[in-house]
């Protein structure tokens, strides 16, 4: 249950006294998460950055040290949003297992709570930086404790919450990775199946429809 969308670059200028024109922290945080989800980190670069936010690269120094703490502010980003908003998700109260895997969908669903695209470049960079491998290894762990918990709260014992937390969340990355971009409509035609496949539980038909409703809604936004 995916859905996906480029980042969209909202630049806030001010007025500088020295330079006529300098952009925030977050312009440059922007426009280099941009560039990674779309290029990589190799062209993650302090020139590039500028160029796009059409200032001198001098500006980059009001902000940032180096390209290294520029990246490490990208990683931190990354980890304060996307795990954050998983966990968060896996912790919102529900009266049941099935509702409670709905609430874990919604990430994966609204693209405003958990960039998936950003997420995939994160691991891609980890593939040349073993630095990177080991914050993603991290946020693995913090992620499939959070949904191990969540199924353990409905009276899992800890090594079917384990297992079950490995399913649905191996699976929805490689939803994801596979590229599947079948309508939503068809998608939330298995909802019932997935459910009783992630859980062992029927979802009541209230709770069907529901979020079914819900994520049609988001689609077609």
């Amino acid at each position: 249950m995916t859905q996906s969308k480029g980042k969209i670059v909202k630049l806030a200028h001010e007025d500088a006294p020295a330079t006529g024109q300098r952009v925030t922290r977050e312009d440059w945080l922007n426009v280099a998460q941009d560039i990674l989800v779309s290029d990589g980190v190799a062209e993650v670069k302090v020139l590039t950055i500028g160029e796009r936010l059409s200032v001198a690269r001098s500006s980059f120094y009001w902000y940032f040290k180096s390209r290294k703490d520029l990246l490490d502010a990208l990683l931190a980003e990354w980890e304060g949003t996307n795990t954050a908003i998983l966990v968060r998700h896996c912790e919102i109260p529900a009266e049941t297992i099935t509702g409670a895997v709905c609430n874990f969908f919604r990430c994966f669903i609204d693209p405003a709570l958990f960039d998936q695209r950003l997420d995939f470049a994160v691991r891609e960079w980890a593939r040349r930086d073993g630095s990177v491998r080991r914050v993603i290894d991290r946020a693995d762990d913090t992620r499939l404790a959070a949904v191990s918990a969540m199924f353990r709260r409905y009276g899992y014992s800890d090594y079917e919450a384990d297992v079950r937390a490995r399913i649905l969340y191996f699976m929805q990355l490689g939803y994801h990775a596979l590229d599947q971009s079948e309508p939503m409509r068809i998608r939330m035609g298995r909802l019932e199946g997935y459910l009783l496949g992630f859980t062992g539980k029927d979802a009541s038909a209230e709770e069907v429809e529901s979020f079914r409703s819900w994520a049609i809604s988001r689609a077609v936004k």
